[in-house]
């Protein structure tokens, strides 16, 4: 016997598909505004269970279920970020924006390969390299929601005020003051895809050499590293400044890894829509790289091996592997 339908299911099928269809959409957003995908998964989830806590009626009063989910997850974002300068406090050694998961290798600049689920990966560009991410981190919860929302996502300033509790002038004020922290973390000119390609590809040869003076030739005299370790494995407890510090940190890291027992590879992947590098230790991701690329030289270097915020690149890498 076949399933019976009333009268009204196509238009109620319908509206479902219409809500779940902004899930990459708040995805996209939450991500931007917590830097952790993890923490984006839990707003959206967040979001999602109040909405279906309401009875029909009370979804159907609601003229815009996109918007309405927007304003939740953006509330629920904001409240999570000034928790979470809170909770960074005590977190041990330097705190870097989760990277995101991604399958892609890189070749002179151009992505190819497999690639994740559309509806379950964020959607890269200027907006997720870990250089913007870093800049976002300077800011206070209300100018990163109200930039987020405004200058990425095109918000107006009346609806961003709905979310930040403030009035759309002073909204546009925050934007404003966010924006200007961007622009003047962006005054070098920009590297094309291609030459941050290959000086990632150099580094990566050099550092495989264990070849100091390649390392310090292709690091910037006055790079910074910085390794995220969350207190749960061994990393740098502070940023290391000086290509030549930098470089013999990372020669030193290969002669202990000589050492061990297990099989040591490094990828080339993409890394939040840049050229960057995964470790793994017989398949096992322990590091992510992301670089900075100025001219022909790394400016900086963040490395995440928070074993916490590379559980979905282990999945990604068996399966590559």
């Amino acid at each position: 016997m076949g399933t019976q339908f009333e009268p009204g299911d196509g238009q109620i099928d319908a509206s479902l598909s219409a809500v779940m269809g902004e899930r990459r959409q708040l995805i996209n957003l939450a991500y931007r505004l917590l830097g952790s995908l993890a923490d984006a998964e839990d707003v959206v989830q967040e979001a999602y269970v109040r909405w279906y806590a309401m009875s029909p009626r009370q979804q159907e009063a609601i003229e815009s279920p996109g918007a309405w989910l927007t304003r939740v997850a953006g509330r629920i974002c904001l409240d999570q970020l000034r928790s979470a300068r809170v909770r960074r406090e005590s977190y041990v050694g330097e705190w870097i924006p989760e990277p995101l998961p991604d399958r892609t290798e890189w070749a002179d600049g151009r992505q190819g390969g497999a690639t994740a689920d559309p509806a379950d990966r964020v959607t890269l560009d200027e907006s997720v390299n870990m250089a913007f991410l870093v800049v976002l981190e300077s800011m206070t919860p209300a100018e990163r929601v109200a930039f987020i929302l405004h200058d990425v996502f095109r918000y107006s300033f009346a609806e961003v005020a709905e979310i930040v509790g403030r009035s759309p002038a002073a909204c546009r004020q925050l934007a404003s003051s966010a924006r200007r922290r961007t622009r003047a973390s962006s005054e070098v000119p920009a590297t094309s895809a291609a030459r941050r390609a290959a000086v990632v590809k150099d580094f990566k040869h050099a550092w495989e050499t264990k070849d100091i003076a390649a390392l310090i030739g292709v690091l910037d005299p006055d790079a910074t590293a910085l390794a995220d370790g969350g207190g749960l494995v061994n990393s740098a407890p502070r940023p290391i400044s000086g290509s030549e510090e930098i470089a013999r940190y990372l020669v030193a890291v290969s002669v202990i890894v000589d050492e061990q027992p297990f099989h040591q590879t490094i990828l080339e992947r993409t890394v939040n829509g840049q050229p960057g590098l995964v470790v793994q230790h017989d398949g096992i991701t322990t590091s992510v790289l992301a670089f900075d690329v100025e001219g022909d030289r790394i400016t900086r270097l963040w490395a995440v091996r928070n074993p916490e915020k590379l559980r979905p690149w282990t999945s990604y890498g068996k399966v590559m592997n």
